[in-house]
């Protein structure tokens, strides 16, 4: 069975961790055990074995103290470091994957650190590259039994969705507590979801819905986010207890075919276009590069066609951005040159060294400006069909 990945993603004190624990338990009980990543850099203890933890390579409170940084700001550069080894992490992950058929990922508590920062993206995206991934996104049922802190939760899990593209699962933690059958109702049922709106706002008058633009708001909203609750799976689950897991897993299991049948394929399609948008951009810079040495012309003269299969130095060179580049179109854009090797031009250019520049750069020009002899031109020609 193919290793899948389930992120999991949730507001503070919505119970990530010790979901993470019962999943982790659930699974070994199962004789599956999940191979565990925690990326939460300011936690002190995590009640699960993990196969690989930031905080054995990441210090926060040294990254806290050396950047002159505040909490949340240490924890995105936290991950900012970690993500510049993720090839690695995916390399032992891939290598350990016969063994395993769940990887599983626990995120920091203050969600914008990982959702909104371009080191979560890096790190979600490596993922989605390599494994089928999920995103479990964990609401504390509890604490969203009021109409509109559980709008504000769902539209904030709207956001994830369409920030990472990838399938989503809404677990509704803590069923122990309260259980979660009013928050199903409310998103299959929009005549139920404004019945409650209406119930707050009698009941708790200013506390609850505040006014009544707030209240025909919260309905204009639920009426939008239907598309979004269509493409939702939701369960019900205690960490506490244990109740639900069966049923998480096997909404994961459905989520990984729906990945491998639309993801999938929607993340292949959006990789070739770039591609070949790339592959564009190279041809246009190479033919206006022959352009301006006079080739096309030399080719003509010489009875050659064009060949397509040319090969220039800038194809063995190494790197997506090596090689010919488009030319710069902004204009008034400051830059400081370097001249290694020169002495009289070493450091970056400066008033006391301009004059003597300009004329170097004239005589330049003028020694080059000329039309290269069709001699010149042919030899150019035939070293490139070579």
């Amino acid at each position: 069975m193919t290793l899948s990945t389930v992120i999991c993603i949730g507001m503070a004190g919505s119970g990530k961790t010790t979901f993470m624990q019962r999943l982790n338990s659930h699974l070994r009980s199962k004789e599956q055990p999940p191979y565990v990543i925690n990326l939460d850099p300011a936690v002190l203890n995590v009640p699960y074995g993990a196969n690989i933890d930031i905080r054995d390579s990441i210090k926060y409170k040294k990254v806290m103290e050396n950047y002159q940084l505040g909490p949340n700001g240490a924890i995105v550069t936290s991950l900012n470091l970690f993500s510049t080894k993720i090839d690695q992490v995916i390399g032992l992950v891939e290598k350990k994957q016969d063994g395993h058929t769940h990887c599983i990922i626990d995120t920091p508590g203050q969600i914008e650190c990982f959702v909104w920062s371009a080191s979560g993206a890096i790190i979600t995206e490596s993922f989605a590259s390599t494994f089928p991934t999920v995103i479990a996104y964990i609401v504390d049922t509890p604490r969203n039994s009021s109409p509109t802190t559980f709008m504000s939760n769902m539209l904030y899990a709207c956001s994830i969705l369409y920030k990472t593209k990838l399938p989503m699962i809404i677990v509704f933690n803590k069923t122990d507590v309260k259980k979660e059958d009013f928050a199903k109702e409310w998103m299959t049922d929009f005549e139920a979801f404004q019945s409650a709106v209406r119930e707050d706002q009698e009941l708790n008058g200013d506390l609850g819905m505040g006014s009544g633009y707030m209240s025909s708001l919260i309905n204009s909203m639920s009426l939008m986010l239907e598309e979004f609750y269509s493409q939702l799976d939701m369960v019900g689950v205690s960490s506490y207890t244990g109740d639900g897991f069966d049923q998480f897993l096997d909404a994961v299991d459905d989520k990984v075919k729906e990945y491998d049948e639309f993801y999938k394929a929607e993340r292949d399609r959006i990789v070739k276009e770039k591609e070949e948008k790339e592959q564009k951009r190279k041809e246009k810079s190479l033919n206006g590069l022959m352009k301006d040495l006079g080739l096309n012309e030399a080719k003509k003269n010489d009875g050659h066609e064009s060949d397509d299969s040319i090969e220039v130095i800038s194809d063995l060179e190494e790197g997506e951005n090596d090689g010919i580049l488009e030319r710069d179109e902004d204009e008034g854009v400051e830059r400081e040159y370097t001249f290694a090797g020169d002495e009289r031009m070493t450091g970056e250019v400066n008033e006391d060294k301009t004059p003597d520049l300009q004329k170097r750069y004239a005589e330049a020009l003028a020694a080059t400006a000329k039309s290269p002899s069709s001699e010149t031109a042919e030899n150019i020609a035939r070293y490139i069909r070579e």
